[in-house]
């Protein structure tokens, strides 16, 4: 599997973990952490009971054991150490399921919109000091019995998960990442940097003068996309003195903005253990691993500040409004291709109650049969296609109604007939019955925790992170949902969700009005402009500038051809026979009563 870009999972461009796992916008809100010290120092020691083998955890010299959470809903134990010298923080989640997980993560929050994250994770998968080939990956995968295996780029962070059953498979493929993350080639190859994030392409110098680059061509596409032109402007919109305001993928436009030598510099100031997130799930030796991790990469580190924290949006005083075009053919009508949007900033991800509430109230007035909202729409002729999304994964979640395929004279029609209908519930009340359905639904896809082809290892993983990088104390808070949802189903029928209503969505004046709308010939208009700005810039340039842009074509297109050598590729690990068992796994059946 690639490695991908993932973004919110509003019918998105790009490759998603599964239908209800949102990718999970971070931030940092580390508070607390002295206080509470002692407080879950002692908590770690009572649990453990003087018995460190019940845990499956000794005492390490390297790490200081921080808190432990008994994580009874997952079956699993929880635990959260920091590695002394590095300052690495790391997570254990240690229970029977023999799909392990490993994950490395790092806090990296865009300052401009180069999409210097999204370059970056692309280029640390490009050989490193111990596995110097080109793409370690390609060769990885051949010897491989992986169940997950990608990188992936989020607004604010960038994560590197891996994930198998196969005990020495798993040991390889946490040496392969940490080695990736931590000792990368492109120190030694800028042909990394130009071949994934941005470069001129001049095949002579009588020739046409363009870009090109992996990621510079995949935002081009993404771009061009109506729902991914409307995510960028909804999270732009409602954050627009944090990093948000960025785009991590790469805006096509500044992207070419980006230097060599600032690409490096990133790399130095975010990728390093005291700002990474380390994750480890499954049946496993957890002492085992600790020791690896620490002897061969974080005792090599010394802690350091790196301040990558995500800033809080201050509310606004009004609500905002925002409209930006889309391209369309010169063959598709204007008519019927506008996207509408309403949007309120909920809270913060670190309330857990409003985390889980707001994903019922989406079910319950935009996805449930005869959904109160999405019918009022419908019926008002606004849109062919109404959609909504709550994006809990944000320090500050956002809730959406989105109508597809309107126009733009009914944006006002749309705003009235939205809070209209949203004041007429919170006055008279919501459905129990659908309410009671859409915590039902929840609270199954919880404990069932079916995620289809992905290990549920990964998704936990993933979910922790909304609250592990905005609070250091609160890693485990979105681990232990069934009494939050026992107290949401004591709620119904109290006049709450209707509160939670009339407080996020009416009151609230933290919010945006998004439109996108199309344009007939946008992309080709953009390609001409950009065409002309190239042959500017090419006709400002010497024979000799001329010819160096050439010679560097040429120069990456045989770093590209070249071959690694033999005694490289054989440096990659690949499974044995040996290291595979010869049993059959077991199927496992179990006999529950229900009520």
């Amino acid at each position: 599997m690639e490695n991908g870009f993932w973004r919110k999972n509003r019918n998105c461009p790009f490759e998603s973990p599964s239908e209800d796992v949102i990718i999970r916008f971070t931030a940092a809100n580390i508070k607390k952490h002295d206080i509470e010290e002692r407080y879950t120092m002692s908590k770690f020691e009572s649990m453990e009971s003087g018995s460190a083998n019940q845990w499956g955890l000794p005492e390490l010299d390297a790490y200081e054991r921080v808190l432990a959470e008994d994580l009874a809903d997952l079956k699993s134990k929880g635990y959260l150490l920091r590695h002394k010298k590095s300052g690495a923080r790391v997570l254990l989640m240690a229970n029977e399921d023999e799909n392990k997980v490993f994950a490395i993560g790092f806090r990296t929050p865009p300052s401009d919109s180069t999409g210097v994250p999204h370059i970056m994770e692309h280029s640390v998968l490009c050989g490193s000091k111990d596995f110097p080939v080109k793409d370690p990956f390609v060769e990885l995968v051949k010897g491989s019995l992986n169940t997950f295996l990608n990188a992936m780029t989020y607004p604010d962070k960038t994560v590197y998960p891996v994930a198998s059953c196969n005990d020495k498979d798993f040991q390889n493929l946490m040496h392969v990442y940490m080695d990736a993350v931590f000792y990368p080639n492109i120190y030694r190859h800028p042909e990394i940097f130009r071949q994934e994030g941005w470069s001129y392409h001049l095949d002579d110098v009588q020739g046409q003068l363009s870009y090109n680059g992996v990621v510079y061509n995949e935002m081009k596409g993404a771009f061009s996309s109506p729902e991914g032109v409307l995510d960028r402007m909804v999270l732009n919109s409602l954050f627009p003195d944090t990093s948000y305001a960025n785009e991590s993928g790469g805006d096509p436009d500044v992207i070419p903005e980006l230097t060599y030598e600032q690409f490096l510099d990133f790399h130095k100031t975010y990728y390093h253990p005291s700002n990474s997130y380390i994750y480890l799930y499954g049946n496993m030796d957890m002492a085992e691993k600790l020791e690896w991790l620490d002897e061969n990469y974080l005792s090599a580190f010394d802690q350091k500040e790196v301040d990558s924290a995500i800033r809080y949006q201050e509310p606004f005083e009004q609500m905002r409004e925002v409209e930006m075009e889309y391209s369309i053919s010169s063959e598709e009508p204007e008519e019927d291709n506008t996207f509408l949007s309403y949007n309120k900033v909920i809270g913060t991800s670190l309330d857990e109650k409003l985390y889980l509430a707001f994903q019922v109230l989406d079910y319950a007035l935009l996805s449930a049969p005869g959904a109160p909202l999405k019918k009022a729409l419908v019926e008002s002729g606004i849109g062919k296609d109404i959609m909504g999304s709550y994006d809990n994964g944000i320090y500050q979640p956002i809730f959406s109604v989105i109508a597809k395929n309107a126009n733009l004279e009914q944006k006002q029609a749309f705003i009235d007939t939205v809070e209209n209908t949203l004041r007429e519930i919170a006055e008279k009340g919501i459905d129990k019955k659908a309410l009671e359905a859409g915590i039902n639904y929840h609270e199954f896809r919880f404990r069932e925790a079916d995620f289809g082809s992905y290990p549920k290892g990964l998704m936990y993983g993933l979910q922790l992170f909304d609250s592990w990088l905005y609070d250091e104390t609160k890693p485990f808070i979105h681990m232990q949902a069934i009494p939050i949802f026992e107290f949401l189903k004591e709620q119904v029928g109290t006049g709450y969700f209707e509160g939670l209503i009339q407080k996020w969505l009416l009151d609230n004046t933290h919010g945006s009005i998004v439109v996108v709308k199309p344009e007939r010939g946008r992309t080709a208009r953009l390609d001409q402009e950009l065409e002309e700005r190239l042959e500017a810039y090419k006709n400002s340039l010497t024979e000799a500038e001329l010819e160096k842009l050439a010679a560097d074509t040429k120069a990456l297109e045989d770093f590209q051809e070249g071959e690694d050598s033999q005694e490289d590729r054989e440096k990659i690990p690949i499974l044995s026979r040996e290291d595979i068992s010869r049993e059959i796994a077991p199927i496992y059946n179990e006999v529950k009563e229900v009520e």
